[in-house]
C-alpha cells in the first residue's frame, strides 16, 4: 500500500478534448448538445444528433459567408453588409429556397425590370425614308 499506482495514473492522464476539436469543427457541439436537451424537442437525444446539427449549421454559415464575401467584393467593399447577405441568398437557388420565407432586415430586393416595361429596341431609319418616318422619340396619342 505504498501509493505508487496513483502516481502513474496521474502522469498518464491528458488533457480534454472537446467534442467540437474530435469533429474538427468550430461550431459548439456541446453547447448545441444542451440546447437540443434543454429545447424539450424530444425525449431522448442522441450523442451524434448534436455533432450532426454543429457540422450543418457551421457548413451552412460558411456557404453564406462565403457568397456574401464574393458579393461584397463585386460592389468594391471590405465589410459584409445585409444587403450582400440578400444578394447572395436570392442569387443562389437552393438558399433561396432554403430562405424563401425570410426578411433579412436592411437586405433590399434584387434589381429587377419586367421586360415590358423596357423601352423597345428601335432599327435605324434608312436614308430615303428619313423625312416620311416620324421621329422615334416622340409618341402619339
Amino acid at each position: 500500500m505504498s501509493g505508487r499506482g496513483k502516481k502513474n495514473a496521474m502522469k498518464l492522464k491528458k488533457a480534454p478534448t472537446s467534442r467540437s476539436a474530435k469533429a474538427g469543427l468550430q461550431f459548439p457541439v456541446g453547447r448545441v448538445a444542451r440546447l437540443l436537451k434543454k429545447g424539450n424537442y424530444a425525449a431522448r437525444i442522441g450523442s451524434g444528433a448534436a455533432v450532426y446539427l454543429a457540422a450543418l449549421l457551421e457548413y451552412l454559415c460558411a456557404e453564406v459567408l462565403e457568397l456574401a464575401g464574393n458579393a461584397a467584393k463585386d460592389n468594391r467593399k471590405q465589410r459584409i453588409a445585409p444587403r450582400h447577405i440578400q444578394l447572395a441568398v436570392r442569387n443562389d437557388e437552393e438558399l433561396n429556397v432554403l430562405l424563401g420565407g425570410v426578411i433579412i432586415s436592411e437586405g433590399g430586393v434584387l434589381p429587377n425590370i419586367q421586360a415590358a416595361l423596357l423601352p423597345k429596341k428601335t432599327s435605324k431609319p434608312s436614308a430615303h425614308d428619313d423625312q416620311s418616318s416620324t421621329d422615334v422619340q416622340s409618341q402619339a396619342f
